[in-house]
């Protein structure tokens, strides 16, 4: 295996971040007609390059299939995120004095659960959305959506025909493609001369610091810290110049970046973060030795929970079928007979089964129709929503459990 940015061969003796042995891609739910049939499983192990600090996991399916027509997850079903989106949208527009005279494109652009802000402010956009389903749902709210994969090839492609745009986001994709450098050059493509690109990605020193390994499936082939994003745009002409912290997806980044002939100054915030990673040894080695113990502390709580739980005759139900809860469980080993069912807002995820350990996914009113001793919040980072949109779980004396970072009951 060789890094996927810079070519680093990478070995399996001394680069390896963390092993979560095998397990089926997280995003491929199961209807029951596959009950009967044997699921894919593929390795997922993750290494760390030891030059530019890549953490990533070998392509062991293509992009093309993971990324699939029957793709579940829609970006509308959380509320945190509408308004995290919302916000984007008034601060980008504001910023970057976006109008009717501009064009934004969104790569990933999923439902249109934000360029349906973009479009509502009067500013022309056009998303990029490969997955049939997700793209149907952004038409249908108006919003154009081109269902290609992005690259440098679109990116060319589109400026010739269309024209380059003035803003071009990214937000939880540069973490999803095999090709990075490819991805990144679509952004230099696609941009003006004086334009923008803004990209959203789980930021991997809080992945680290919080043992947050649950995050990491085949769907994700890179973990990044900013300067490995600055390492990779810089390699296409592209120049950070500055960087937010953010609360989503238990610590995240937004990262702006320009073509290197832009001359927009750089922001202290850039510095100042390189400076946190830095200071954290990011730099070094030993930061990515530590997570493997973390996890495996994580999953041996958890089971310990569910099995006492079990001999105390108590109910545990699950909440959130999200890619993140399908590695922890995974991972951990968890069947029904620990945990009999997941509930989940999202009517597309509703009926089939979680992958790998064929837990059943029902609508959230099954909470109430059989009163759980525990719910089980697996998109631990949507914990707070959860529980205040589930208050009545509490009326019958149920309790929430969240079990990263660490085992939590409240």
């Amino acid at each position: 295996m060789r890094c996927r940015h810079c070519a680093t061969p990478l070995d399996e003796r001394h680069d390896v971040f963390v092993d979560l042995g095998t397990a089926p891609p997280s995003n491929a739910f199961l209807r029951e007609p596959d009950l009967g049939r044997a699921e894919p499983h593929f390795p997922l192990k993750v290494m760390t390059c030891p030059e530019c600090k890549l953490v990533q996991v070998d392509e062991v399916r293509r992009h093309d299939e993971l990324f699939s027509n029957d793709y579940v997850y829609f970006s509308s079903y959380s509320s945190s995120w509408l308004l995290h989106a919302r916000r984007y949208v008034d601060q980008v527009s504001e910023r970057l004095s976006l109008g009717p005279g501009s064009l934004v494109m969104e790569v990933a652009s999923n439902d249109g659960y934000l360029l349906q802000y973009v479009a509502g402010r009067g500013i022309p956009c056009v998303g990029v959305e490969p997955t049939r389903g997700t793209a149907e749902v952004a038409r249908a709210k108006g919003i154009e959506t081109i269902g290609e994969f992005f690259g440098s090839a679109f990116g060319r492609r589109f400026a010739v025909e269309r024209g380059k745009v003035d803003l071009v986001l990214g937000n939880n994709v540069l973490a999803h493609v095999p090709d990075i450098n490819d991805f990144a050059a679509g952004f230099r493509e696609v941009l003006a001369s004086t334009g923008t690109v803004t990209v959203e990605f789980p930021h991997l020193l809080q992945l680290v610091r919080q043992g947050q390994f649950d995050t990491i499936y085949h769907e994700h082939f890179s973990y990044l810290s900013l300067r490995t994003v600055q390492r990779i745009f810089a390699a296409q002409g592209l120049a950070v110049w500055d960087v937010e912290a953010l609360p989503t997806h238990g610590g995240s980044l937004r990262v702006w970046a320009q073509h290197h002939a832009n001359p927009r100054p750089v922001d202290a915030r850039v510095a100042e973060m390189l400076g946190e990673e830095d200071a954290a040894g990011m730099r070094g080695t030993a930061f990515y030795r530590g997570l493997q113990a973390r996890a495996d502390t994580i999953k041996n709580d958890l089971l310990a929970f569910l099995i006492e739980q079990k001999r105390a005759g108590k109910t545990v139900a699950g909440y959130g079928a999200a890619a993140k809860g399908n590695t922890l469980l995974n991972y951990a080993g968890v069947r029904p007979d620990l945990l009999p069912f997941v509930v989940d807002a999202s009517p597309h995820k509703q009926g089939r089964f979680l992958p790998g350990t064929r837990i059943p996914v029902l609508a959230p009113e099954a909470l109430k129709a059989h009163c759980p001793d525990f719910v089980l919040i697996l998109p631990w980072n949507l914990r707070e929503e959860i529980a205040a949109e589930q208050a009545a779980v509490r009326g019958w004396g149920g309790r929430f459990v969240t079990a990263v970072p660490e085992l939590r009951v409240f």
